[in-house]
């Protein structure tokens, strides 16, 4: 008789080892990968149960973790992972604005605020793409000092007196320079951000080709070709690992802030206000905290923006003034000017007063539209 033929032994058990062909390993993916997709279950003890009953009262009964209050229920936050609550204020950095998308408390976010290791000078100079050729030491001619050069045995001539863009002096200890651009590198990481000292357009966004101050309702101020030189001039040093005396610090409370590491006179180009360029209809449900207008069209579908959450430079962590109380607006030390710079939209940060070494920087977000909510400002 042949082995196949054989019948079973009526309640025998399969030998070890052997394998079954019809049933099929099923194969686990990694704890990570199982974490994503498993469903979130609230634990709740027998006084949370009493409490808790399907109809919300729950969330009426949450107060904030940090003051233990659970008043201005207006202002007061609930973590979409935990469910912890915690107002506006109290949270640490304070939150500006209610958020449109999900919101992490402290504990449950990404904690992207925790000091990273320091970059060397070789990561410096790949970070910020310098130019190899005398970085940290060439220093650059500003067109002021070239103009005095030209002028120096011309006839004394009198003119008006018009306030000009100032170029930014550089640090000059090597050591401070490391440290300063060491300090936005740090910054940038932190927030996932690529350094661009230019505005960017990409594809799916809004294209150059959109941006003209000609679409400007009621026109937009020219840059004069004396403060375009020095614009140009500031880029340049730039290019070349010459940055302002700035210092991206952070603090409990307001996040990445920005600090003068020297003295910064009057009328000083601080930065350029750079990042992605989109259309202001496509960010109306945005959650970037750090939107910046570029162009107010008279067609408002072709207003813009400018949006550092990817892209940006050290503009993006100066931080802003509450416009709404008097102290706040005599903190302000910088303004933001939109000019229209060979016919494109531009932003500059302008320092409006001397700035001494220390000094953290403040501008007015509400430059222009009054639309942003500065009262939970510090």
């Amino acid at each position: 008789m042949a082995p196949s033929s054989i019948p079973a032994v009526q309640g025998s058990q399969p030998q070890l080892g052997a394998a079954d062909p019809t049933r099929r390993r099923k194969k686990y993916g990694s704890m990570r990968e199982i974490m994503k997709v498993a469903k979130r279950v609230v634990v709740l003890d027998n006084e949370d149960e009493e409490e808790y009953d399907g109809s919300g009262d729950y969330y009426s009964r949450v107060a904030c973790e940090q003051c233990g209050s659970g008043e201005r229920d207006d202002e007061l936050l609930l973590c979409d992972r935990c469910d912890r609550g915690y107002h506006m204020l109290c949270v640490r950095p304070i939150v500006a604005r209610i958020p449109i998308g999900p919101w992490f408390c402290p504990s449950c976010s990404d904690d992207h605020n925790r000091p990273l290791k320091s970059f060397t000078q070789k990561k410096i100079v790949d970070f910020f793409r310098i130019q190899k050729s005398g970085e940290f030491t060439e220093k650059c001619a500003s067109p002021q000092d070239a103009k005095k050069r030209r002028r120096r045995s011309s006839a004394l001539v009198f003119h008006k007196k018009r306030r000009r863009l100032l170029p930014y002096i550089p640090s000059e200890d090597p050591a401070r320079k490391l440290a300063q651009m060491g300090s936005l590198a740090l910054a940038l990481t932190a927030q996932g951000m690529e350094f661009s000292n230019e505005l960017t357009y990409m594809p799916d966004m809004a294209p150059r080709s959109a941006n003209q101050a000609i679409f400007e309702n009621g026109g937009m101020q020219v840059l004069s070709k004396e403060d375009t030189d020095t614009l140009e001039h500031c880029k340049s040093m730039h290019r070349s690992g010459q940055y302002p005396p700035l210092i991206v610090t952070f603090d409990s409370c307001e996040g990445y802030t920005v600090e003068a590491d020297g003295p910064i006179k009057d009328m000083t180009l601080i930065a350029e206000y750079t990042g992605d360029v989109d259309y202001i209809k496509n960010r109306e449900q945005d959650d970037c905290d750090g939107l910046m207008t570029l162009l107010l069209a008279i067609d408002p579908s072709k207003s813009l923006l400018v949006c550092p959450d990817k892209r940006g430079n050290i503009a993006r962590f100066i931080s802003g003034i509450n416009n709404h109380t008097l102290e706040g607006r005599k903190k302000q030390n910088v303004k933001c000017v939109r000019y229209s710079v060979n016919g494109e939209c531009r932003v500059l940060l302008v320092a409006k007063r001397d700035i001494a070494k220390g000094e953290r920087l403040y501008y007015d977000y509400n430059g222009y539209e009054h639309e942003y909510p500065t009262h939970n400002f510090v």
